[in-house]
């Protein structure tokens, strides 16, 4: 019943029209669609009644089509036409059947042009599959994301108090007010000047411009000080958003990057950074108006000169650290058919967005190229913010010297050089210019395929233990990881490529492995060296090189039976031999071999003798090889075991601690048995692991 729920839901949604499912958005979003047709080039109603025919034509096609332009523009005035009789004929729709045959009468005007109101209506339909898309995204981003905490929320409604506060002081205030006084005053003084009267009744009128006056100079006197305020209001938002709010979204991205779950949408920080900078800018525009005023008039002790250009001071300061603020870095460097992001390899192209490398010596330095495509899209964000897309780009190392390519005299290996792709530009608006400039966070650059496991264990290191994006100079002396820090980082691995992070059992097993066993792992440490240079003990590969054939091993053959929880993966075998003894004859659980380089799976089992006494048998590890070949639901299925003088027989009955080992994994099982198998009478083989062990 739930599948076919689901199934009916998704097939009602796909009939519904795209105006229809605008229509249902949340707020913010069916706002967006409300603006979009606020202008007269589409008039909404329009839109709205002819919802299916309009969905149902090619108008990209049409702008360039001239012939079926002008086929759909006859047509849509036909359609007007019927619309209009359908209006007269009931009773509530004179407004209505009034506003088509006006419609119709301004689509006239594309008589000769139908293929610009073709581009027209067909720029309308994009712009609404941006905010479905939007709106989308938005959503899934809000189930998967992890819950804000306490704090996070508590910083948020500050932000949005305060904002509102802004919103509403720099709305509330007009200089209308001190216009009209101005005028007033000046009317009468100039009355007053040309007025022959009598000495008496001159002095009667001074008086009264000397109160107009006094009120004119309380009125400018208070409309400073209330901007003054407004500028201290904005002062605090600045700090928020760029000394916390921006803090910690880009330190969110960093964990992101190396596989957290952590929400680095832009949304939040969009919005607030756009309405600060409106809010400045029309208090910039307030003091050009008092210019003006104090132009037309001014007096002794006139409060405007003397505060006016203390005031213009602090809004561009503050509008320049706002704008330089809100560059960032959305979307960091990544290559396709790379590890992860922040990995970039020479004469390999990859992708970077930027949302409204360092000179250190003895580091290699590179020449960023495009292609003969076209490398940057410009486009909007959900929120307004400008986005500018690089794709297509290319790293290439530059010549020195004597003609040989850069090498680091640092000591350092090349994945532990650290590089950042710097942007510029330019920002000009109103009379304002400020000069942008934001960097990625660090990348490692290498220049072959072989160097990505140890440039992947550089980039986890770093945005595992570094706050500070900028110190490119991170491995010169790199810290020790904590194991809550190190376990966490370890987790999201799992998360990313199995869709499931590492439990505390798990966890603690690998603890034991690193550190022997102790009360609490809290304070214990581990080196970079020992995470990733120097081998394990009784092997020939580090801590990072068998993790990491682990986690491929997952990604690409266990993915579905990790994410399920059939995996235990990281038990000793002692442990293993506690927790099988005490169950049933036949179950097994699956855990990774500590043996193998490249990644390997095995699986143990309790099986008890005559006598009754239980012991644990195991089979030689699967690796990639063997995965490749046969699934491991399958190898499960079909495995046998040799027993003297009988026949081969499968030893597995039970996935720890006791499910049935076809309730466990018969969904991932490849072939079919009994009489669900047409074949089965015909094929009397199958492919099996066979261990005499």
């Amino acid at each position: 019943m739930a599948f076919t729920s689901s199934f009916l839901g998704t097939l009602k949604e796909s009939l519904m029209t795209q105006w229809e499912r605008l229509q249902q958005l949340e707020t913010v979003y069916s706002q967006r669609a409300s603006d979009l047709y606020n202008g007269d080039e589409f008039p909404m109603e329009v839109r709205h009644y002819l919802a299916a025919w309009i969905e149902g034509q090619d108008w990209e096609r049409a702008s360039r089509d001239s012939s079926q332009a002008a086929f759909l523009f006859q047509v849509l005035l036909e359609n007007l036409d019927n619309q209009f009789s359908r209006f007269a004929q009931e009773r509530d729709s004179f407004l209505l059947q009034r506003n088509f045959r006006r419609y119709k009468q301004n689509f006239q005007k594309y008589q000769e042009e139908p293929c610009t109101l073709a581009a027209i209506i067909n720029w309308f339909l994009v712009k609404e599959k941006e905010i479905l898309n939007d709106a989308e995204l938005a959503q899934q981003v809000q189930t998967l994301q992890v819950q804000p905490a306490a704090m996070e929320l508590e910083s948020q409604r500050q932000i949005e108090k305060k904002l509102k506060e802004l919103k509403t002081k720099v709305m509330e205030h007009s200089i209308r007010c001190l216009e009209e006084q101005q005028d007033e005053f000046d009317f009468k003084y100039q009355t007053h000047r040309m007025d022959s009267c009598t000495e008496e009744e001159k002095k009667k009128q001074l008086e009264g411009l000397q109160k107009m006056l006094n009120a004119l100079d309380k009125c400018r006197r208070n409309f400073l000080s209330d901007i003054s305020v407004m500028l201290n209001t904005a002062d605090v938002l600045r700090l928020a958003l760029i000394n916390e709010e921006l803090v910690d979204w880009k330190r969110r991205q960093q964990k992101s990057c190396i596989g957290a779950p952590d929400d680095t949408s832009l949304e939040h920080l969009e919005k607030w950074f756009t309405q600060v900078i409106e809010c400045m800018f029309q208090l910039q525009k307030f003091l050009q108006k008092l210019d003006e005023l104090v132009g037309k008039m001014t007096y002794e002790n006139d409060p405007i000169p003397a505060q006016k250009n203390c005031l213009k001071s602090k809004v561009d300061t503050l509008l320049t650290q706002l704008i330089k603020g809100s560059f960032v870095v959305e979307s960091q460097p990544f290559m396709p058919q790379g590890r992860g992001p922040l990995v970039l390899r020479t004469n390999v192209q990859f992708s970077v967005k930027v949302s409204s490398a360092s000179q250190l010596k003895g580091f290699r330095k590179f020449n960023v190229l495009g292609t003969l495509s076209k490398a940057l899209n410009m486009a909007e964000s959900m929120n307004g913010g400008m986005v500018a897309d690089f794709r297509h780009l290319t790293l290439k190392d530059q010549k020195v010297g004597g003609g040989g390519k850069g090498i680091n005299d640092l000591s350092l290996s090349v994945t532990e050089e650290l590089h950042q792709i710097t942007f510029q530009t330019q920002f000009d608006y109103q009379g304002l210019s400020v000069p942008l400039e934001t960097s990625s966070l660090p990348a490692v650059v290498i220049s072959n395929s072989s160097q990505q496991q140890s440039a992947w264990a550089s980039i986890l290191w770093f945005n595992t233990l570094c706050p500070d994006p900028e110190n490119v100079k991170f491995f010169e002396t790199s810290p020790a990881a904590t194991w809550p820090q190190f376990g966490e980082m370890l987790s999201w691995q799992f998360l990313s490529c199995g869709k499931r992070g590492l439990d505390n059992g798990q966890l603690e097993t690998l603890a034991i492995k690193l550190f022997g066993k102790q009360q609490s792992y809290d304070n214990c440490k581990i080196s970079w060296t020992k995470f990733s240079k120097e081998n394990l003990p009784d092997t020939n590969f580090t801590l990072w090189v068998w993790l990491d054939g682990i986690l491929n091993l997952v990604k690409l053959y266990l993915s579905d039976l990790w994410s399920d929880g059939s995996i235990m993966g990281f038990v000793s075998k002692g442990k293993e031999r506690l927790l099988l003894k005490k169950k049933q004859d036949g179950t097994f659980l699956l855990r990774f071999s500590e043996s193998i380089k490249d990644g390997g799976i095995t699986f143990s089992w309790v099986q008890y003798g005559n006598n009754g006494e239980p012991s644990v048998q195991t089979v030689k590890p699967f690796t990639s090889a063997d995965l490749k070949q046969i699934a491991l639901p399958d190898i499960l299925c079909n495995f046998r075991i040799m027993l003297v003088g009988n026949a081969p027989v499968n030893p597995l009955c039970y996935l720890y601690p006791n499910t049935p080992k076809d309730q466990a994994f018969g969904k991932y099982y490849s072939e079919k048995t009994g009489e669900e198998n047409p074949y089965l009478k015909y094929l009397k083989t199958k492919l099996v692991f066979v261990s005499k062990e």
